[in-house]
């Protein structure tokens, strides 16, 4: 009679509720249609009957951003184009001339030739600005002229560019060039590693364990890792790169998401490099993402020092979703966890001010956690270092000299009118100093 009475019960509850979970999919689902039948009606009204001849890419992409800006920052849509540059920067190698190019208004500038790839062997240095790119002349290029350096490997490329107010054309074969997330690690002193860890492409973690290993073979007792500057990248990397550090088997992050299969739980899957050696991780305010994992995981565990200041705070995951056309979104799925539990997202973009901005945690408002030996730390603000050290900050004339590439240029002009003996030994002269001023 009880079994009886229960499914009574049982039976109608479930009706219900699955009643008003299929009525809620369909009314959401109804409600998609709904707006995607208005916004393909207005569009093609619009580019059908406006009075003046419209570009139909460009509306869409107009409507796109304005959509995508109510959302965060980080969920976009990516062309053609901006697809193959974001597998470029996650795979960490790309096919072209082998150069660091800074696009300034309608000229195309060499900051440096990397040493030698192709650019390097044809001559290309520092300062030399590129005027035309086979017969396209840059200044009447209107996307971005860096984009016709790329190619295929093998291919020809034609080069003019303007050194000292002299024309050259060189023609340069396009290869193959592997952007490194470890541009730098050296020894500071007898005992002391350090490792510059600038993104988290596919690469980072083994490229910082080779750095490790042979600073160690150097006799490095005790190490820095340097993620100033770092705003992210995979976040299977960013596991990894943690790993190094921590046995096999400890939870570095989790996600968690409206989306039940989006919520998961990431476990170190190796043994470890070192889990003793004395480990400084720097950060600052544009330490993000995958940078913040690191250093939040570790921080949480207890095994390394956190220097430096708090970092940018971004505690939201995205996921690259393919759209047809060959096009592609990044949205963002879930928020991550550090090991203690706390989410150290910064800013608030669903609840923005009167302006239209997001908002920031407030400090009131933190939450406080613990770590793995007992320590206060707290979610809110991004990673709030062991120890804050205030990294030299821009003034407003440093920015200026900075945004205007004045001691580049200084530095390039320098170069041609002085002959440097030993570059160990170098330094400005006062006279140097005041030319610096005047240029």
């Amino acid at each position: 009679m009880k079994n009886l009475l229960h499914k009574k019960v049982l039976f109608p509850v479930l009706a219900v509720l699955i009643f008003f979970g299929t009525t809620a999919f369909k009314n959401d689902f109804f409600e998609i249609a709904k707006q995607i039948e208005i916004f393909t009606t207005l569009f093609k009204e619009i580019n059908m009957n406006y009075v003046d001849d419209t570009n139909p890419g460009d509306l869409m992409n107009t409507a796109i951003k304005s959509m995508l800006d109510d959302l965060d920052p980080y969920t976009q849509f990516y062309n053609e184009q901006d697809v193959e540059a974001s597998r470029i920067n996650n795979a960490g190698d790309y096919t072209g001339i082998g150069a660091k190019v800074l696009t300034l208004k309608d000229k195309l500038v060499i900051v440096e030739p990397y040493q030698n790839y192709a650019a390097d062997k044809a001559g290309l240095k520092a300062g030399d600005e590129i005027i035309k790119v086979d017969k396209v002349t840059v200044a009447d290029f209107k996307d971005d002229a860096a984009n016709l350096l790329q190619g295929a490997a093998g291919t020809e490329v034609s080069v003019t560019y303007k050194r000292q107010g002299k024309t050259n054309t060189v023609k340069i074969i396009r290869e193959s060039l592997e952007i490194k997330a470890v541009p730098h690690y050296s020894m500071v002193d007898e005992k002391t590693g350090y490792v510059v860890l600038r993104k988290f492409n596919d690469k980072a973690s083994s490229e910082t364990i080779s750095a490790i290993k042979a600073l160690k073979n150097q006799g490095a007792t005790q190490l820095i890792l340097d993620l100033r500057g770092n705003p992210g990248g995979l976040l299977h990397e960013a596991v990894n790169v943690t790993n190094i550090f921590v046995p096999k088997d400890q939870l570095v992050v989790t996600t968690k998401s409206k989306v039940k299969k989006y919520n998961k739980t990431y476990y170190t899957q190796r043994d470890a490099v070192d889990t003793e050696i004395p480990l400084v991780v720097l950060i600052d305010g544009k330490s993000a993402s995958a940078s913040e994992i690191v250093s939040g995981a570790l921080q949480d565990m207890d095994r390394a020092v956190v220097v430096g200041t708090r970092s940018f705070g971004k505690g939201l995951v995205q996921r690259p979703k393919p759209l047809i056309y060959g096009t592609q979104m990044k949205i963002t799925i879930s928020r991550y966890y550090t090991p203690s539990g706390r989410c150290i997202q910064a800013l608030d973009y669903w609840n923005r001010d009167e302006n239209g901005k997001a908002t920031r945690t407030t400090q009131e408002n933190y939450n406080a956690f613990k770590t793995k030996n007992g320590r206060n730390v707290f979610d809110g603000g991004g990673v709030e270092p062991d120890m804050e050290v205030e990294f030299s900050k821009h003034t407003t004339i440093t920015k200026a000299i900075s945004n205007e590439n004045l001691v580049f240029n200084f530095a390039t002009e320098f170069y041609y009118d002085n002959k440097i003996e030993d570059l160990k030994s170098f330094s400005l002269s006062d006279s140097d100093f005041k030319n610096l001023k005047t240029t």
